[in-house]
């Protein structure tokens, strides 16, 4: 069986491998979370929560492709399963049932300034033993920062 290589070792392949993998969770529930919303948004701004929950789950599912991509890519074997989100997953999960519009707006503010902040966290760890990581991580974050400020817009 063939072997996937990187050009890290030591700490600075054990810091982008737990940045990796936490982005790529972050990124794979995002998608699920803004899913579940947009299936069960309801109320008055419906049609507007429901088309931007679906650039939400463009956006995560494209930026995970890439993180998950970028991890293989340095030979780390990136966990996308749904046993490792259910255990790792740092996002709050929506409720059952329709949701009011409003608590989805709430909802999706908070959910995207978290994952805005561990992006911020993971871009200060890589800076030094993986730029190129780094830069993917710089990405992710303006586009959640973008889709944070329109959901905060909303409230």
């Amino acid at each position: 069986m063939a072997k996937i290589t990187g050009p890290l070792t030591g700490d600075a392949k054990n810091i982008v491998a737990e940045a990796l993998q936490g982005a790529l969770v972050d990124l794979i529930d995002l998608s699920l979370v803004a899913k579940q919303m947009h299936w069960n948004v309801i109320g008055p701004h419906f049609r507007q929560v429901h088309l931007q929950l679906d650039e939400v789950t463009s956006l995560a599912r494209g930026h995970a492709d890439t993180i998950a991509e970028r991890a293989a890519a340095i030979g780390l074997n990136p966990d996308g399963r749904s046993t490792t989100l259910g255990k790792s997953t740092k996002l709050p999960q929506p409720e059952r049932g329709w949701i009011e519009d409003g608590k989805v707006v709430a909802s999706m503010s908070d959910i995207l300034d978290g994952i805005g902040q561990r992006m911020r966290e993971r871009v200060e760890a890589t800076e030094e033993p993986d730029p190129v990581t780094q830069d993917l991580f710089i990405a992710v974050a303006q586009d959640i920062d973008k889709q944070r400020w329109m959901f905060q817009a909303q409230r």
